[in-house]
């Protein structure tokens, strides 16, 4: 006869540890991950056909090291250009994320670009008496800018919420609408130059220097660090699980590297020498013989920081946002928990509204004058961050460090082909399938991680 033990008899299994690898035991989206990954291929494959271009020889190191695209130079230039869709980008986050569209960014960015610039070139100087050159102007006009993007989001909101008509049809109104208004304000024309403190917004007419960019880059530093440590002993007190001890230390090194590392970058971009002697002879002084100095962080990209840093605080420790992203993963559970969905939208598309005045501010301060075609297509640009960012149009979802790297992308894709002689519609078309391929990947991953 067989003996057999009884069930009652076995011993108790220990808890079943799942078994965590190194990303997790980071705590590490291995999504943003592939983004970066995909950024650094992008950077390396143009890296290389700027170097095959510039070079003509059979050998890939030659591609590496004559290739034009990772370069102090280069570098500037792409932040520069991505502040604008990147800024516009954080607010598109909780647009997406409220399961709502906004296709008039790009005409609202050139009504309140029109409405900066008259300002600046007309009403002051014309009608108030205020003179050109007044440290007055540039204030005032950035004030009168915002406050257009806020009245125009406030108006399409309303529209959207109270009214109830669809985000897409009230922003693919004011596509048609605003940058035709912006039109009929100029008429016509490009208005400009604008005011000189004005323009310190536009990147290479605004700067640190290296001196006050390592200052930044030690303060970025510092409140990195400061926000790690605060975190994790938040979650200590609340009996939340931490990271280890080692992997504190490895982020930390590694958020400190690429900090210093981008200061150290732009500062190796040299002022040109003819326009450095204007600098020195502006200020009435002679420019000593040898002299060189880097640009340094643009204004611009300051201005990015900040924005990001205020979009992230709103969305993850503000009531405003933990309502946004409620409202936008279940609206019939948010009404039902008393969220006011109606304000709750014009809110939201004020806060757009507002973000694409200070687009505005940034894209014609860098072409020091406003043009009727500023900001086309940014609509679309904007869209493409956003949502290659990990933005998800079923609502509830969504980041703004991610889209402000979508941001990067996407341009790091157009300079990219640009510098290597890309036709303009072949451009559109490599965006294009990029777009929907990383629309693709989103699908599939959150299919396989259950988010």
């Amino acid at each position: 006869m067989t003996n057999t033990t009884p069930a009652a008899d076995a011993k108790p299994s220990e808890p079943t540890r799942l078994k965590r690898n190194f990303f997790q035991t980071l705590e590490l989206d291995t999504r943003m991950l592939g983004m970066v990954g995909a950024f650094l291929l992008i950077s390396m494959g143009f890296q290389l056909l700027s170097g095959l271009r510039n070079s003509g020889g059979a050998n890939p190191i030659d591609w590496l090291l004559n290739g034009t695209f990772v370069t102090p130079r280069n570098i500037f230039n792409l932040t520069i250009q991505t502040v604008s869709v990147a800024i516009m980008a954080t607010g598109m986050v909780f647009i997406i994320v409220m399961r709502h569209i906004d296709l008039s960014v790009g005409a609202l960015l050139a009504f309140a670009s029109a409405m900066m610039a008259m300002v600046q070139t007309l009403v002051m100087p014309g009608w108030l008496g205020i003179p050109l050159g007044s440290s007055l102007i540039a204030p005032i006009a950035i004030v009168v800018g915002i406050f257009t993007g806020m009245a125009v989001g406030a108006l399409q909101g309303w529209l959207v919420g109270y009214l109830t008509i669809p985000a897409f049809i009230v922003t693919l109104g004011g596509f048609l609408v605003w940058r035709n208004v912006a039109w009929y304000l100029t008429s016509g024309q490009t208005i400009g130059p604008l005011d000189q403190n004005f323009q310190i917004f536009g990147g290479i007419n605004g700067t640190l220097g290296e001196t006050w960019s390592w200052v930044f880059g030690a303060v970025a530093v510092a409140a990195t660090i400061w926000a790690m440590v605060r975190a994790r002993k938040l979650k200590v007190a609340h009996d939340f699980p931490v990271k280890p001890v080692w992997g504190e230390f490895l982020l930390g090194g590694l958020a400190t590297v690429l900090i210093f590392g981008f200061v150290w970058i732009l500062n190796s971009y040299d002022i040109p020498t003819a326009r450095l002697a204007r600098m020195f002879a502006a200020r009435g002084e002679t420019m000593p013989d040898g002299y060189s100095t880097g640009y340094g962080i643009p204004i611009s990209v300051l201005v990015l920081v900040v924005v990001a840093v205020a979009m992230t605080i709103v969305a993850k420790r503000t009531r405003l946002g933990r309502y946004i992203f409620a409202t936008g993963g279940n609206p019939e559970a948010a009404a039902l928990a008393g969220i006011n969905i109606r304000m709750l939208t014009v809110k939201l598309f004020m806060i757009m509204g507002a973000l694409a005045a200070i687009s505005a501010v940034v894209a014609s301060s860098r072409q020091t004058f406003h043009s009727n075609d500023i900001g086309t297509l940014d609509e679309l640009r904007v869209i493409a961050a956003a949502v290659i960012g990990g933005t998800a149009f079923a609502g509830g979802i969504g980041t703004i460090h991610g889209a402000i790297l979508g941001a990067l992308i996407m341009q790091s894709l157009q300079s990219g082909m640009a510098m290597v002689g890309v036709d303009a519609p072949l451009q559109n078309i490599v965006v294009g399938m990029v777009l929907v391929l990383a629309v693709l990947i989103d699908t599939f991953y959150r299919r396989r991680t259950g988010v």
